[in-house]
């Protein structure tokens, strides 16, 4: 590890493959650098992934964030070699027959995720979806837990605290809610026209719920909700300064969206997109899938991060890392919980965009 101390940059950004590139490293050396997201692509074997993950970690002090889209079913970035994590829909249904086993479940899957992703050295998974399925959004579909907020709201409290106990916070996505739109925002700008009052009694009840509880981070929809404001949320900073911070008091790390989508394409281009994210209350900026983009936008961002956002994104790094999945197996909180999910674990195929 070098012995320069560089403080971690507002971006987050992805490689090319398996193994680092002159030009990953020189990128994720880059001052403005914070972080890595890690897809399919960057995967092929456990031990490949470990390896990886800690070449990032010693890049720089303090390490670079690693993150992943993790959910389970549609969205699971690694596979051969991890637990198939089942969409969370199936911990909604089996609340629909037995609560209190689904909750039980929701605890248990989220430890098997956290510490199986914790013992390949990612810190943290953009996960859970806190969406509300109203039954319209192809996109987050069996991705969401459920129809009934108050349901999500009690699993994904769950999954959050097997998170913790796995080794990682959880990252609740997508404020305020992308259930209610059928447009996908990877592919065009969805807009929500319902009044702030159905958005509050409805889709931020998890959110509200989880903040309570220690949420440690928060992704903004790239959703317009026009009769709250003309921007997406992501660029927000009524949603974003006004109403997720003041009103309902979060003090986590806000990330971005992939500002390489089509939903964030109104804020113009990549630099004035990660100006206003930051400006609207961003704490740090995802671009992926374009190496061009992420060029000038390191070459062309000038921010300094505030001590508040340096403190949140600190908190962020994973705790006890264990890098041998032997001695993950002699854990017996991990091998109960695995024991527990194995019933309903199922494999769909991969999401190219998950979040």
């Amino acid at each position: 590890m070098s012995d320069k101390t560089t403080p971690l940059g507002p971006v987050m950004l992805d490689i090319e493959g398996p193994e680092l590139t002159a030009g990953d490293r020189r990128r994720l050396l880059h001052p403005t650098a914070g972080g890595m997201i890690l897809f399919t692509r960057n995967y092929e074997s456990p031990e490949q992934l470990a390896r990886l993950t800690s070449e990032v970690h010693a890049l720089r002090h303090p390490a670079l964030l690693i993150a992943v889209d993790h959910e389970g079913g549609r969205v699971q970035r690694f596979r051969q070699g991890f637990t198939a994590i089942p969409p969370m829909r199936e911990l909604g249904r089996i609340w629909d027959v037995d609560s209190h086993r689904a909750g039980r479940l929701a605890h248990d899957v989220g430890l098997v995720l956290a510490a199986e992703l914790r013992a390949h050295g990612v810190d943290f998974s953009f996960a859970p979806v806190l969406d509300v399925d109203h039954g319209v959004s192809g996109v987050i579909g069996d991705r969401a837990f459920h129809s009934d907020p108050k349901v999500i709201a009690e699993l994904a409290r769950a999954l959050a605290r097997g998170f913790r106990l796995g080794g990682m916070g959880a990252v609740g996505k997508h404020f305020p809610g992308h259930g209610h739109v059928p447009a996908d925002s990877h592919l065009e700008v969805p807009v929500d026209d319902r009044p702030f009052t159905e958005i509050e009694e409805h889709d931020l009840v998890p959110f509200r719920r989880l903040i309570r509880d220690g949420l440690a981070g928060i992704m903004p929809a790239h959703v317009i909700y026009p009769r709250v404001d003309r921007r997406p949320a992501g660029f927000s900073a009524t949603w974003l300064k006004k109403i997720l911070r003041g009103d309902l008091g979060f003090d986590g790390v806000v990330f971005s969206d992939d500002l390489s989508m089509e939903g964030a394409k109104v804020a113009g281009g990549v630099v004035e997109r990660a100006e206003a994210a930051l400006e609207a209350g961003c704490d740090m900026l995802l671009l992926c899938n374009d190496p061009d983009g992420v060029d000038r936008l390191l070459g062309g961002l000038d921010h300094a991060m505030s001590p508040v956002s340096l403190a949140r994104l600190a908190r962020m790094h994973g705790r006890q890392p264990v890098r041998d999945m032997v001695k993950l197996r002699g854990d017996t909180n991990y091998m109960n919980a695995l024991h527990a999910i194995s019933g309903i674990g199922m494999k769909s195929g991969d999401l190219p965009l998950g979040r």
